[in-house]
């Protein structure tokens, strides 16, 4: 059924639980893992009062933006070869994480997206936004959707 699995995550217990499902569903299918964190670009300068602050130099956003992917990804990367799994990790850095999502998936020829949801809907939705709900929506590839247990 699927070869390669992409799952997203961002370090929070859901995503956890999703990479977790990934895991499982890649072991029992025999199918490849590839693990993605995507960190938020770097940011440009402030300009306050026609004064412009410079935020942190670019290769210190790097260096701190590739530190914390790794902090995410190790103990996921450690559950899927405990598992047994083929286990690729990969970080981004991109202003919007579906994109990456999307754009990743596709360049390693993943053919399924593993994700979590909080399952928020209506207003809550329109303001926070949803990384799995334009994923859902901007890609042509299958989604399994991972909830929050109630």
């Amino acid at each position: 059924m699927y070869r390669h699995l992409l799952a997203a995550t961002d370090g929070s217990e859901l995503s956890s639980l999703a990479v977790d499902h990934a895991i499982e569903l890649a072991r029992s299918l025999g199918a490849r893992l590839t693990l993605l964190h995507v960190a938020g670009q770097y940011p440009p300068p402030m300009l306050v009062d026609g004064t412009v602050f410079p935020t942190l130099p670019q290769e210190e956003h790097e260096a701190a933006a590739a530190k914390q992917s790794q902090q995410i990804l190790d103990p996921c990367v450690a559950r899927a070869e405990a598992a047994g799994v083929a286990c690729d990790a990969l970080h981004e850095s991109d202003s919007a994480a579906w994109h990456a999502i999307i754009e990743t998936a596709a360049r390693a020829e993943c053919d399924v997206i593993v994700m979590g949801s909080h399952g928020r809907g209506g207003l809550a939705s329109l303001i926070m936004g949803s990384q799995t709900q334009k994923v859902l929506h901007l890609t042509n590839l299958p989604v399994l959707v991972v909830r929050q247990p109630r």
